[in-house]
């Protein structure tokens, strides 16, 4: 269906049963991001906020908040914007396959962008930032955040829309020393298409012109988190997904989505910054205060009955996972056809994605040789992390499986093929003083910090023990071992303090563990290891699930600065271990604090989902 606006596809939503009216009022402050999080857990419907505290405006949020809803939106372009994805990857598909092709040819004359020649109705009213639904996640935010907006840009020397930059990147409102109504925080990470248009104004002195879109068609929505290949452009993309050209026009020198319901218009002046944050992050901390653009507003517009759609990020999984398994599900192999021999890649959600990559590929390199080592996936592995959004990984295990019998995706089974493999003293490869994604306090600082690489392949060169030796039991200083999983243990110790304490405590640990080898039992001829170890605050939380092992763990290691090796080796450079691995998963003090529910929050929002509440029985 192809829908004109928000409002035409909430109105869908509600009637196949996939949204509720609440109908009470809802203060931004807190409570309405507190309703939507108890809702998104519990894989209830959309939302729409009727009656939001000192804002006339309507607001929607988990509008794509399961897969299969968001499925449902797009459920007659879908498979067209799969087979035009796939063609641009391989376009010799179509002259092989022309009939079932065809269709794909179709939908993308509906691309190329609209130029409106009526009056749009988003600038119906031109109000103020204060109007807007200025919604406030998480208790110790700097403020209210546009959480689903789209920021246009465009080349400075390349004006037009065909070369403009459609991306999502959080807008601070109001808060910190932004002036109210006049000023507004613009806050991009690395990697990001609005940065070589700021880079290009910058040169020239200029102040590079920005349009934040907020609402219109969930084409538009989507279009602005989109990876897309190189050479295809966003607003290209919301046509053919949405099944509608993207309208736009231009007033006072700026491009107006036609079909939005809001639009804030303003303009980037070259070293004008402010601090902006913090803001509670799809990693589960808070990303913290820093310098970054400062938007001075020249406009803001609405339409009549305009809807503010928002969202809530946090730890994973939120929304946003919700977003990515769309993503995923559009482009299909479009990463594996840019890197040659990679089978499979999967940014792990639960570990906040960035932090923590896990990869298939192929060796095809050596055939002729009956030894087994890392070669091939080497190869493919510098190519992630030289590719887009994955060079910010941090942890990226990668291996190779003759056979086609190991997933990425089947987390568990995953990392038992990869340790049975690892040769812990040659198939660790360090990347030091190396950008970081902005929102990872892991490392040294902001953007900064280090990379490591696992690469195994091969035969088994050990079987994973599933409960922990009584050496591990009988630890000073260190208690409470528990197994995560087949391989890997887990052990409580004192908190962190410094780095220069730290390695005395894990130098004592590692001590203690000299002699390991003399007590791992044999099984089919291979010794029953464990070849992984984490330390951190709290061992039975970590090792409850798979999620809170890879959200503390990943989310928590500088592999620099927070991985060790008991019989630590350093040969030409190279760093490996004789014994166990051990990463220090402990909370440092330049951590970004984890977000958290707020006990009186969640207490005032019980009336919504009482009976009588707009919300009864939607917690089932």
């Amino acid at each position: 269906m192809a829908y004109k606006s928000l409002e035409s596809c909430l109105i869908d939503l509600e009637k196949n049963g996939q949204l509720i009216r609440i109908k009470e009022e809802t203060d931004p402050y807190l409570q309405m991001a507190a309703i939507h999080l108890r809702v998104f857990e519990a894989n209830g419907p959309a939302l729409l906020f009727e009656n939001v505290k000192g804002s006339k405006y309507r607001a929607a949020s988990n509008i794509f908040g399961t897969l299969e809803r968001s499925k449902f939106i797009f459920r007659d372009t879908l498979k067209k914007v799969e087979q035009l994805i796939q063609l641009k990857s391989n376009p010799l598909e179509a002259l092989k396959h022309p009939i079932t092709y065809a269709s794909a040819g179709f939908a993308a004359m509906k691309a190329f962008p609209f130029k409106n020649p009526i009056n749009s109705p988003v600038v119906a009213s031109n109000i103020h930032i204060n109007d807007l639904p200025l919604i406030h996640h998480w208790i110790k935010d700097g403020g209210a955040f546009v959480t689903l907006p789209q920021v246009y840009t465009e080349d400075i020397d390349k004006p037009g829309i065909l070369n403009a930059n459609l991306g999502m990147y959080r807008i601070q409102l109001n808060g910190n020393q932004y002036t109210e109504n006049e000023e507004i925080g613009l806050h991009y990470q690395l990697h990001r298409g609005i940065g070589v248009h700021q880079t290009k104004a910058n040169k020239k002195g200029k102040p590079l012109k920005v349009s934040i879109f907020v609402g219109g068609p969930p084409a538009n929505t989507v279009a602005a988190v989109m990876p897309l290949p190189e050479g295809m452009s966003e607003l290209t993309f919301a046509g053919v997904l949405g099944g509608r050209r993207f309208r736009y026009k231009y007033i006072d020198g700026y491009c107006i989505s036609t079909d939005a319901d809001f639009v804030i218009t303003g303009e980037v002046y070259p070293g004008e910054n402010k601090p902006e944050g913090p803001f509670g992050d799809h990693l589960g901390y808070y990303s913290l205060q820093h310098l970054f653009p400062l938007m001075k507003v020249h406009k803001v517009f609405a339409k009549k009955n305009a809807i503010w759609p928002f969202t809530v990020v946090g730890r994973p999984p939120q929304e946003d996972t919700s977003f990515g398994q769309l993503i995923h599900a559009i482009t299909g192999k479009a990463v594996q056809d840019e890197i040659p021999g990679l089978k499979e890649v999967h940014a792990v959600d639960a570990a906040g994605v960035h932090p923590l990559l896990l990869a298939v590929g192929s060796e095809r390199y050596t055939p002729y040789l009956n030894s087994k080592q890392p070669a091939e996936i080497l190869t493919i592995a510098n190519h992630i992390l030289g590719t887009g959004q994955l060079s910010l990984a941090k942890f990226l295990f990668i291996t190779a499986d003759d056979n086609s019998t190991v997933s990425a995706h089947h987390i568990k089974e995953y990392f038992q093929y990869v340790l049975e493999r690892l040769h812990l003293d040659r198939d660790i490869h360090f990347y030091t003083h190396t950008t970081m994604d902005t929102l990872d306090y892991s490392g040294a600082g902001i953007n900064s910090g280090s990379k490591v690489v696992f690469a195994a392949y091969g035969d088994p060169i050990r079987k994973l023990a599933i409960e922990p030796i009584s050496l591990l039991k009988e630890l000073n200083d260190f208690e409470n071992c528990k197994m995560v999983m087949p391989g890997i243990a887990v052990l409580s110790t004192k908190p962190f303090t410094t780095y220069e304490n730290a390695k005395k405590e894990i130098g004592a640990l590692s001590t203690q563990l000299q002699g390991i080898n003399e007590f791992w039992e044999k099984s089919e001829g291979l010794k029953k290891e464990i070849p992984l170890i984490i330390i951190c605050d709290d061992a039975s939380f970590l090792s409850d699930t798979i999620n809170n092992f890879l959200w503390i763990t990943f989310t928590r290691c500088n592999p620099s600065h927070d991985m060790y090796g008991v019989g630590e080796i350093m040969l030409n450079k190279h760093w490996g271990s004789t014994g166990p691995l051990i990463l220090d998963a402990r909370k440092k003090p330049h951590h970004a604090p984890p977000v958290e529910k707020d006990p009186l929050v969640e207490k005032s929002i019980e009336k919504y989902f009482n009976k009588g509440g707009s919300l009864f029985g939607v917690l089932k």
